[in-house]
């Protein structure tokens, strides 16, 4: 992950040392810190909920850092590393801690200690994972391109349907043939983030939204979130009319048939939809 947020010059007096004297007496640390975080939501969206609030990392650091006693600048500093990896969002921290008077009887300036942890080494819980389902659509363009683009998107995808061929439902009537699939991802956002996500990959296929339900290079649905049902002005989960789609239903059953509609396939009307095998992903 190449996005970071970094904070650098963080200074707290506390008690830190193995020297009798450095128990009694309070000395200056700096911190700095480099964590990584995908940005690219937050990029577009503009909402502080799509990045990490760094004031409050920084409120927290400086906290644990005031009320240390610890011995070593070394375990000083793998607490420093847990808690930037609690904040969600946080994938990996690069910390660097500095006694600003270390007690040398050499001339030094200062030492210091620099680790970097993942989340996977931190003693942190592990993000809260959700398992959503995706649609994808395109029928402009290179629509098998768009729809590889979509699902290498998305992230962390764990299961794909097959790509159907289906007739357009609705919109103006000299449009092209959809290629239609269903994807499940296990995600660590909330629904909102989510959506924004799929809104940015829309955006980044250059999805023009100009006449409804017209063609378009890519669509990007959430159509289940698991253990959320909800209806917002910006988003309903379920999506509203995935029950009443072949197109969604058909792509869906192929990976999740249990949480189709029972009796969809008999009380839908055939055709339309055409079964086209797998999306390569050469």
């Amino acid at each position: 992950m190449s996005d970071r947020i970094e904070i650098n010059g963080l200074r707290a007096v506390t008690v830190v040392g193995a020297l009798p004297h450095e128990r009694e007496i309070a000395q200056p640390l700096q911190i700095d810190l480099s964590f990584e975080v995908d940005l690219h939501d937050a990029g577009v969206s503009d909402e502080l909920g799509d990045t990490v609030n760094y004031g409050l990392v920084a409120d927290n650091v400086l906290a644990v850092v005031v009320e240390s006693k610890d011995v070593l600048l070394e375990r000083l500093v793998a607490r420093i590393a847990d808690v930037v990896l609690a904040f969600d969002r946080v994938e990996a921290v690069d910390v660097k801690l500095t006694k600003l008077r270390p007690p040398l009887a050499l001339d030094a300036q200062d030492t210091a200690v620099r680790i970097r942890r993942t989340r996977a080494e931190a003693a942190v819980p592990p993000h809260t994972a959700h398992r959503a389902f995706i649609a994808l659509g395109s029928n402009l363009g290179d629509r098998e391109s768009y729809l590889r683009f979509g699902v290498a998107s998305l992230g962390n995808v764990t299961a794909m349907s097959q790509v159907y061929e289906t007739d357009p439902v609705g919109g103006p009537d000299d449009q092209g043939p959809y290629l239609n699939m269903v994807v499940e991802v296990e995600t660590s956002l909330d629904p909102f983030a989510l959506l924004r996500r799929c809104q940015r990959i829309e955006a980044e296929a250059m999805r023009q939204r100009v006449v409804r339900w017209g063609p378009r290079t890519l669509d990007v649905d959430i159509v289940l979130f698991e253990g959320v049902e909800m209806s917002s002005e910006d988003l309903t989960i379920p999506h509203p009319r995935y029950g009443e789609r072949r197109f969604v239903l058909a792509p869906l059953a192929d990976i999740a048939p249990e949480l189709c509609p029972q009796g969809w396939d008999d009380e839908l009307e055939p055709g339309g939809v055409y079964p086209r095998g797998l999306l390569s992903t050469d």
